[in-house]
């Protein structure tokens, strides 16, 4: 009997938490102002290119850190800092992990960077964000295209508040010299990006 109310009562509390584990809002203004950081559990980068013009390939880097300095106001003012461990490249393939990492030689160089330049509302819960990508010793312009995802106070960081982003983008490898290897010619020179971001509240 005593088992049967525990359960009970414990459907009881699941059934009364919102299915996200917290209460989400898109209202950028009610999040509060301030310096969050990259939660390097819940952020990705995802990248892929066409491979024979057939399929996409996909990979991710595992390791994401960055700092975000958010305006709740004026969100245009914000501005984002990311660094990018080339070390946690990660594919299906154990060779061709090594062999990208050769490329993008990884003892030399072992983070990429990206760094906010400009931030541009395109909508209540969109925007671009202007920046340039540092991948090995060459730095070009590349723009996101991102969607604000929500906040709220977070049971996974201690009841901080947590922002939540999608962005995507394109780049050109050739942009970067990483257009050099044998096999360059049978995949696409433009790569996507897919990026997750979870940023929280520094205390």
């Amino acid at each position: 009997m005593r088992n049967i109310v525990f359960t009970a009562v414990a459907l009881a509390l699941i059934a009364s938490v919102p299915a996200s584990g917290q209460s989400v809002s898109k209202d950028p203004a009610l999040a509060p102002a301030g310096t969050y950081a990259a939660n390097q559990n819940h952020t990705q980068v995802l990248f892929s290119v066409r491979h024979l013009g057939l399929t996409d390939f996909h990979g991710r880097f595992d390791k994401v850190s960055g700092t975000l300095t958010f305006d709740n106001r004026r969100p245009e003012r914000s501005a984002v800092s990311i660094t990018i461990d080339t070390t946690s490249l990660d594919t299906t393939s154990e060779k061709l992990n090594n062999d990208l990492k050769t490329i993008f030689r990884v003892q030399e160089f072992p983070a990429m960077t990206f760094k906010s330049t400009a931030v541009t509302r395109t909508g209540p819960d969109t925007g671009r964000i202007d920046g340039m990508l540092t991948i090995k010793d060459v730095t070009r312009p590349v723009i996101l295209d991102v969607t604000f995802n929500g906040g709220g106070k977070s049971m996974m960081s201690g009841g901080d508040y947590s922002l939540g982003f999608h962005a995507t983008g394109v780049l050109r490898r050739s942009d970067f010299g990483l257009d050099k290897m044998f096999w360059s010619g049978f995949v696409s020179d433009e790569v996507a990006l897919t990026i997750e971001a979870e940023f929280d509240q520094k205390s």
